[in-house]
Formats: structure tokens, C-alpha cells, sequence
């Protein structure tokens, strides 16, 4: 591997995916310059505001987007911008250089010639470019250029979306390709596939063949854009915006564009017709409905008969738009009661009607597409299944898909629905293979196409995947599975709906705890969902104060709360590797523990307050904790009580694992953000070891906490009055964030006085049963259990 540090990258080109890319660098700490052509208006003028006004309004426009492109709003101070008349000069300085100009292949090349008399030998210069063939960019050259470059293209959004295609020339140092590899994955956090130089590269090449593929399919099944929707999205595991959707946010013209360029490009291609352009299709182009960005497409949001906005769908035999239809097929019914991905997806290409007719039309065809397209695109398996999970949110690969249904009988059904395999499939099966993955000790393999037999997916080693390690279960119930992952290391995960914690997954917990105590050195807990946890059951809680069954529901507060302190109070270290949502619940399990390995997209807070409740697992009695352990003399004792008091009032969610800890919720300085989320458990493991090895000792409860009771509750009193009267918070926010108050002061004391975490957590008890038992709380929950929102009364 090339061994260089990359201090100050260069973008060149300050549109919407070089803005987001800059943002991204700078937001794992690199210096970055930004740099765009002068306003064709400014260019005589002496001013820098002026002549960089096209690139500081970008950078802007950026800023403001939502996703937001940084992780904290700080990181913009690491951009420096400029343009390419008065600043192409700084690339002196920079050790990667990436261009993200528009799509000509000679305005890139006239721009590399610039940069070429200004580029240290060595620096890396790379191409964002999707649509030209890498290797016509260098052209002209010299060898140190050519050697130096590739392309990597990253997806838009470049924060959110994880992948990064790395797709060399014949001149590129087998060492560049090596470096960039690693760097994507350690430090921008991506899942970094190689490419073969060929049109679309791999996710385009075969996504787009889905998207055209499903587009047959309407016209050959009779089905509509909200029925096609409704099979192609979460229920086989895609993300929302399934495929129609999907096109709108994407933009129309530029599907038919990377559509195009492979029914052109590609004449060797034996499923080329798949990316003819339908007639209806392009008269949605020739109407200029592309899309979000020209305000309809696909779909377009217009005033319902009570003047509110209603999505409407395009029906495609009208022209017309008419409000989204609920499709009702009978197999996506039965399968929403199927939580395991894979179980679900045997049901659903089953299925005998209409969906399951689509899906088997579907998955037959998207088999022989990827079958056929090694070693074209790619020289193995497991990259064309990164590169979609990572570029289309695909829950699962199309290999593994394959997998599931089972290599062998689905190649005899794709033979039967008309579709081939390509001859190295044959030979696998011949072989007596019978998948194209398996799992020993642990670790992925994937078959060899050259090798014609199964070899470790690289890199693998570096991520732990817990369901791996199944055949080392230690103990299970219902909901969780705790298993052994080497070096004397336990990890625990749960497999509810949005990880909710119920009483199953606080017994394993608990049990998991216990177990790690008696034959181990620490416990990892960690969940591989789309989520790491919604947080508690709110359900049953709801269930016990409808019935008014509140011993029982005394019952289940005291064992959260328990189980949290029985994490706090561990022997060995427990360490938490969230990501996505850890809200509420799961939120207070990552406040008790030892250290916290958040993966950078990690949406984290105490949201109890929306649902008209305060946290009563630990969660108040934690902030009042940090609160007193972080009151300075030289300031007013109210002012950290006040900012702890406001976060959880307020329902604050960190957007990033980094803002995090500017929310108070992670500890700088001992929990850790893990840029790639398929590390966290890799670098929670090796934080119980660190832990261990360091000399850990259990803590001892806390008895001295600072509480300052009337002191800072009229005070808190005072501010929740205003914001009622400002109208910020309703009447019952009032209600609510007055009992907040009083467990945060400590109660109605005299003076403050040092408590224990006992008497807090005994304090919060009471006030989180006392809200269960108000009307508008419950209305509260049953809201989100309805509709995954709180009404606001």
C-alpha cells in the first residue's frame, strides 16, 4: 500500500456533489480549497467576493440543504474557497486532488492541463466523473499524472450514501488503487469497491437495469406506479423511495441519460433492450417532468379538498395525476408480518398472485443481468453486492438474494422464465458449490470466479459481524442472541421491530451482563438492523396504564432502570456500538455505559418529552449526574443544569454522532465516532480489551450529586412559564417539563444537597407514572403507535 497522509485536498468544481464532497472531507478533519470558474460577470472585477461569489453561493446553498452535508456546523471552517484564475496556484499544497467539473471531457482535459503546471509530482488527482470512460481524461498526460490517477466516484448524497467506486486505467499504480481502498474505508467511512473502466461502472450499471428492468414490467403486468412502489420498496428491503420515487429524487433525465449511454456503449450487452427507452417514459422527459428538481414528476405534491398537501401519482395510460392509491396485494399483507428479511423474501417471490408473479419476473432476470456481468464490470462476486447495498440502499445483494431463494433450484427457474446463466455458474454448481457465500469461524467467504473456489472477502477480518457468529452462541431468548467473538469478548444483540427494548431484551441484558462477568472480559452490545433501537416499548407501556395496571407498570420502570445500573455497575467493561436511531431507551443504555462506539450516522437523544414523559430509565437521573460533576465555580451553578434541563425538554436529537456530544450524550475525550459503521463492533471489541488491559475496576454507586433544589426550580419554573406564554410549548409540555424539573432540582429542597443516584432514580420513577397516568400523555403515545407521530396537545 502507498504509504502518504492526506492533510489538504483540493475539489475542483463547487456544484451540488463538489460542495457535499468538500463537506465531507472537511468533516473528518482535512483542510479543504474549493475552487470554481469566475462568474462570467465578474471577470474583470478586482473584488474576491465577486469573483468568487459562484463558488461561496454553492458552498452555501450546500450548508443550507437538507440532508445537511456536514456533521457539525463547525466543519465549514475547514473550507477555503477560491477559483481557478487566481487560486489554481494552491494546489502546490494539497495531497489529493479531486475534479467534479461538468461532464465534458474537453473542459476536463483543458482543466488538467492548467493543473498539471501547478500539481507536486505525487499528489493524487481523481475524477467524480459517471458518465466518460476514465481513461480518455488522461490522455496527454504525463506519467506521473497517469500514474497518479483514477477515477473515484462517489454517490450523491456523498455524507449519507457509503459508496465509493474506485475505477483505475492501465497506467494507475496498483498502489494508488491500494491506498485510496483503504482510505475510503478507515477514514471517509465508505464501503470503497474496485471498478472496471466500463460504462456506469457497477451500482449505476446494475441499478439502472433494475429501474428499466421494473419498467417492462408496468407495461407487461398492467401494474401502477404506486402498486410498483409498494413491491419494490422496504418489503424486499430497498429503501422508501423504492423505484419511481427513487427516479423523481435522482432525476428522470438523468436515469434515461445513464440508460442511454448503456444501450450506446454497451452492444455486447445481452439484455441491451432492457435500456430502450419506453415511449411513455420519454414523453415524461419531453414535458419536462423530471423530477424534484422541475417540481413533478413520477409524482407531484398538489392541494388536497381541505387544502392541504397530498402527494399525487402520474397515472401513466392519462397523463393525468390523481391522489396515491393504497395498493392491496394479498402476499405484501401476509409478509409485513414477517420480520426476517430473508424469510419474507422466500414468501414473497412464492407468492401465487400478481406481487409474487412480479417478483419472480424480477428476480430471474436481475439474476442472469449479474451472472452475465463478471468478469465484465467487476472480477468478483462480493463487489457487485457492496456496491449496491452501499450506491441503492439495498438491504441485501443480488447475490445473496440468489443465495436465499437457493443457487441451484432458482437456476432452474430462470432456464424455465426464459433467461440464461452465465457459464461460470454452471461450473460452480458442477462443482458441487452450492452458494455463492458461506460463513466459517466467523469470517465471509465468497466463491472465486479465477480460483474457482471460496476465499475471504477482503478486508472482512476488520468487520465483526455478530450474526456471524451464531455457531458460538452462548445464550438466547425470544428476542436477543449473546454470542462469543473471540478474545474472551461477548456481544449482545436484539432482533425486535426498530430494536425496542421490552421486557425480552432487558433480560438479555441483564443475563448477558452476568455471563460476561463469570467466564469473560467484557460485553459488546450492538444490533445490525437498519436502526440500533426506537428505544422502550412504548406499547406496553401504554397497555398497562390504559388497563391502569400500575403496580405492573412500577414494575417494568424499576427493571429498566435496574438493568441500566446493572450496565453502569459492571466487573468487566460494557461497551454500546449504535447507530441510526438510539433514541429514548436505548439513548439511556448508551449514558450507563463504560464507552460508546457510535458509527458517524448515529441519530441520538432523549425524546421521552414528545410523548408527553420524561426518561425513566436512568436518563434524568444521568444528566442531573454529568450536570453536577460539570458545575464550575466560577460560573452560576444553573447555567449546566439549564442546558442538561433544555436538551431533554426539548427532545433534542443529535443529527450526527458527532453533535452528539455537544448535546452532552457521548463524553469527549472517551466515546469514539467510527466513521465506517461496519467497524463499530471491530473498535467496540477492542475498547473492552483496551478497557481491560488498562486496569479496569467496576465503579462504586454515586452518593455525592449536587442537586439545588428550589434554588434552580423557580428558575426552571420561570423559563417553562415563557415559553408556554411564547406559545413554544403547549400546556401539557408545561405539565411535563415541570415534573422534569423537579427530579432535576432534586425535589422541593431547602438548599443544595448531595443525594444519591437511589434517590434520583426514584424521584424520576415517580414522575415518569404520575405522566402515565395523564389523558393527553396517553393520547401521546397511542399517536406514535397509530402513525409513528406525537400529536401535539
Amino acid at each position: 500500500m502507498s504509504k502518504r497522509i492526506i492533510r489538504k485536498v483540493a475539489v475542483l468544481g463547487s456544484g451540488v456533489m463538489g460542495s457535499r464532497i468538500a463537506c465531507l472531507f472537511a468533516g473528518i478533519g482535512v483542510q479543504v480549497l474549493l475552487l470554481d470558474i469566475v462568474p462570467a460577470d465578474a471577470r474583470e472585477a478586482t473584488s474576491r467576493v465577486q469573483r468568487n461569489r459562484l463558488v461561496n453561493e454553492a458552498l452555501q446553498a450546500a450548508l443550507k440543504s437538507s440532508p445537511s452535508p456536514v456533521y457539525t456546523a463547525d466543519t465549514a471552517k475547514r473550507i477555503t474557497t477560491g477559483n481557478f484564475d487566481d487560486d489554481l496556484k494552491e494546489l502546490a499544497s494539497c495531497d489529493w486532488i479531486l475534479e467534479v467539473v461538468v461532464e465534458r471531457l474537453d473542459i476536463k482535459q483543458q482543466l488538467y492541463e492548467k493543473v498539471e503546471q501547478v500539481r507536486k509530482p505525487g499528489t493524487l488527482i481523481t475524477s467524480n466523473t459517471s458518465g466518460i470512460p476514465i481513461h480518455l481524461l488522461s490522455q496527454g498526460r504525463s506519467d506521473d499524472f497517469k500514474k497518479h490517477f483514477c477515477g473515484t466516484h462517489f454517490f450523491n448524497p456523498p455524507r449519507y450514501l457509503r459508496l465509493l467506486e474506485i475505477i483505475p486505467t492501465k497506467d494507475t499504480d496498483p498502489g494508488i488503487v491500494s491506498f485510496l481502498l483503504h482510505y475510503g474505508d478507515l477514514f471517509l467511512g465508505k464501503t470503497t469497491v474496485l471498478a472496471k473502466d466500463t460504462p456506469a461502472f457497477i451500482a449505476n450499471r446494475i441499478g439502472v437495469y433494475g429501474i428499466m428492468a421494473i419498467f417492462q414490467l408496468v407495461e407487461k403486468l398492467g401494474l401502477t406506479i404506486d402498486e410498483v412502489d409498494a413491491l419494490t420498496g422496504p418489503v424486499i428491503g430497498r429503501p422508501k423511495s423504492a423505484t419511481f420515487r427513487t427516479a423523481d429524487v435522482v432525476g428522470i433525465d438523468t436515469l434515461v441519460k445513464v440508460a442511454k449511454g448503456v444501450a450506446d456503449n454497451c452492444p455486447a450487452d445481452e439484455a441491451r433492450d432492457i435500456f430502450r427507452i419506453p415511449a411513455w417514459l420519454n414523453k415524461v422527459v419531453e414535458n419536462n417532468w423530471l423530477g424534484d428538481k422541475t417540481g413533478q414528476g413520477f409524482f407531484s405534491k398538489r392541494k388536497g379538498e381541505k387544502a392541504e398537501k397530498e402527494i399525487y401519482t402520474l397515472d401513466l395510460k392519462t397523463f393525468e395525476y390523481a391522489p396515491r392509491q393504497k395498493p392491496r396485494f394479498a402476499s405484501l399483507e401476509s409478509a409485513k408480518n414477517v420480520d426476517d428479511l430473508k424469510q419474507r423474501l422466500k414468501m414473497l417471490v412464492a407468492a401465487p398472485d400478481k406481487a409474487g408473479e412480479f417478483y419472480r419476473y424480477f428476480h430471474y432476470g436481475l439474476f442472469s443481468y449479474i451472472s452475465h456481468r463478471l468478469p465484465e464490470i467487476s472480477d468478483e462476486i462480493y463487489r457487485i453486492d457492496d456496491a449496491m447495498k452501499a450506491g441503492f440502499g439495498w438491504e441485501i445483494g443480488a447475490f445473496e438474494s440468489w443465495d436465499v431463494l437457493g443457487l441451484a433450484p432458482t437456476v432452474q427457474k430462470i432456464k424455465e422464465a426464459g433467461y440464461s446463466v452465465a457459464p461460470w455458474v454452471e461450473d460452480l454448481l458442477a462443482a458441487g458449490f452450492t452458494s455463492f457465500y458461506k460463513i466459517e469461524d466467523g469470517q465471509t467467504l465468497c466463491y472465486d470466479l479465477a480460483a474457482k473456489t471460496y476465499k475471504p472477502v477482503p478486508g472482512s477480518s476488520a468487520y465483526i459481524i455478530p450474526s456471524n457468529f451464531a455457531g458460538s452462541t452462548v445464550w438466547k431468548n425470544n428476542s436477543c442472541s449473546l454470542v462469543d467473538i473471540g478474545d474472551e469478548v461477548l456481544a449482545l444483540q436484539w432482533n425486535t421491530k426498530m430494536g425496542t427494548m421490552g421486557g425480552d431484551v432487558l433480560s438479555g441484558i441483564t443475563k448477558a451482563v452476568e455471563l460476561a462477568e463469570k467466564n469473560y472480559r467484557g460485553l459488546v452490545i450492538a444490533n445490525e438492523g437498519a436502526h440500533f433501537s426506537a428505544g422502550a416499548n412504548v406499547g406496553l407501556i401504554f397497555m398497562f396504564a390504559v388497563e391502569q395496571e400500575w403496580d405492573e407498570l412500577d414494575m417494568a420502570v424499576r427493571m429498566f432502570q435496574e438493568t441500566m445500573m446493572r450496565v453502569r455497575y459492571s466487573a468487566v467493561p460494557v461497551v454500546v456500538a449504535p447507530h441510526g436511531l438510539a433514541l429514548g431507551g436505548s439513548c439511556e443504555l448508551s449514558l450507563h455505559s463504560d464507552k460508546i462506539c457510535a458509527a458517524a450516522e448515529t441519530y441520538t437523544g432523549l425524546v421521552e418529552l414528545g410523548v408527553g414523559l420524561i426518561p425513566g430509565g436512568g436518563g434524568t437521573k444521568e444528566f442531573v449526574l454529568r450536570a453536577s460533576d460539570e458545575m464550575h465555580p466560577d460560573e452560576p451553578e444553573t447555567i449546566t443544569l439549564k442546558n442538561r434541563f433544555l436538551t431533554i425538554a426539548t427532545a433534542k436529537v443529535s443529527t450526527s454522532a458527532q453533535e452528539a456530544y455537544g448535546l452532552g450524550i457521548y463524553r469527549r475525550g472517551l466515546d469514539e465516532v467510527v466513521l465506517n459503521p461496519n467497524r463499530r463492533v471491530t473498535e467496540a471489541k477492542q475498547s473492552v480489551l483496551d478497557l481491560q488491559a488498562s486496569g479496569y475496576t467496576m465503579p462504586q454507586p454515586r452518593t455525592d450529586i449536587r442537586v439545588l433544589g428550589r434554588s434552580a426550580l423557580g428558575s426552571l419554573y420561570a423559563g417553562i412559564h415563557g415559553m408556554g406564554r411564547a406559545r413554544y410549548a403547549t400546556e401539557h409540555d408545561m405539565v411535563v417539563a415541570r415534573k422534569l424539573a423537579y427530579v432535576m432540582c432534586g425535589g422541593d429542597l431547602s438548599e443544595p444537597t448531595l443525594v444519591s443516584e437511589r434517590y434520583l432514580l426514584d424521584l424520576e420513577r415517580e414522575a415518569f407514572l404520575s405522566l402515565c397516568g395523564e389523558r393527553k400523555t396517553l393520547e401521546r403515545i397511542q399517536s406514535v403507535l397509530k402513525g409513528g407521530k406525537p400529536v401535539r396537545n
